[in-house]
């Protein structure tokens, strides 16, 4: 699960004796990599390092150090039938007493991870709007509900993800980093098409899309010819969003086939930029 600064700062405040669980080795076909780590009290437990029998073990010694006040050693574990997991890989673990320096450095670790996050920007804070922003706060990414309606921002309830009001969305678009994915779907098809025709002159966009139909993919054709000259534009766009293989216009069913979607898309970007590849641009 994503790990989120305030949770992560509230658990270490709440669990003062707990045991940090990392994962430093991952051979074959394990559950987690090596980024993964886990924290775990004597009632408690903060992420994951994947679930499973290799998890219930994980947790079994730490609590039993806890009880005893004793050092744990390495652990090497196979993913075979004799833990009852069938990966058939191999993990290894270490286990650490969260000291105050321990805890900084974790919530310094989280900070980190969270900057690093791809952004994704959500303009249009209605019934769809909101429920993608809630979609998205799931993953790892670094979510951002857009409105120029100061009343439709503060009746969003959705945790995890920042808010902004602004008169000018467009300004958004072209402040944000590179790799940035871009969701459109406020009350006006104008301002629509304003903000879609700014994230489609960045190339550096992991992902541009607009909630729609044929018709209005159409006319914002159209558009583009006659308000920007540039048509072509509209090869990068993915409209409507959340593919067009089930035909179920509920703001929720359209939110979670669209944050599939998009996280595929923001998540590919990084990996492509890591490793000096080219990045697929969907297109509809």
């Amino acid at each position: 699960m994503p790990v989120a600064h305030d949770d992560l700062r509230d658990f270490l405040r709440e669990e003062r004796d707990c045991i940090l669980v990392e994962v430093t080795r991952a051979v074959g076909s394990t559950p987690r990599d090596t980024d993964a780590w886990m924290l775990v009290s004597k009632s408690r437990a903060f992420s994951t390092i994947g679930g499973g029998q290799l998890e219930y073990m994980a947790i079994d010694q730490a609590r039993r150090a806890l009880r005893h006040s004793q050092p744990i050693e390495a652990m090497s574990i196979p993913l075979g039938p004799e833990i009852g997991q069938c990966c058939g890989g191999r993990v290894g673990l270490s286990f650490a007493v969260v000291t105050r320096e321990l805890a900084d450095e974790l919530i310094m670790r989280a900070d980190g991870e969270i900057a690093r996050r791809p952004h994704v920007y959500v303009f249009g804070a209605g019934h769809v709007g909101d429920a993608l922003a809630a979609a998205l706060s799931l993953a790892p990414l670094r979510t951002l509900l857009i409105d120029t309606r100061g009343d439709e921002l503060a009746g969003s309830r959705v945790s995890g993800i920042e808010t902004c009001l602004t008169a000018m969305p467009e300004a958004i678009v072209r402040d944000a980093p590179a790799g940035s994915a871009f969701v459109i779907l406020t009350h006006d098809h104008a301002l629509d098409f304003l903000i879609a025709a700014e994230a489609l002159r960045r190339d550096d966009a992991a992902y541009v899309g607009m909630i729609g139909s044929k018709t209005k993919r159409a006319t914002f054709k159209n558009w583009l010819l006659r308000e920007v000259g540039r048509p072509e534009l509209l090869d990068r766009l993915v409209c409507p969003i959340g593919g067009t293989a089930i035909k179920d216009k509920r703001p929720a069913v359209i939110a979670t086939l669209a944050a599939a979607e998009i996280t595929v898309a923001a998540l590919s970007f990084v990996a492509a930029t890591k490793t000096g590849g080219q990045t697929l641009k969907a297109s509809r």
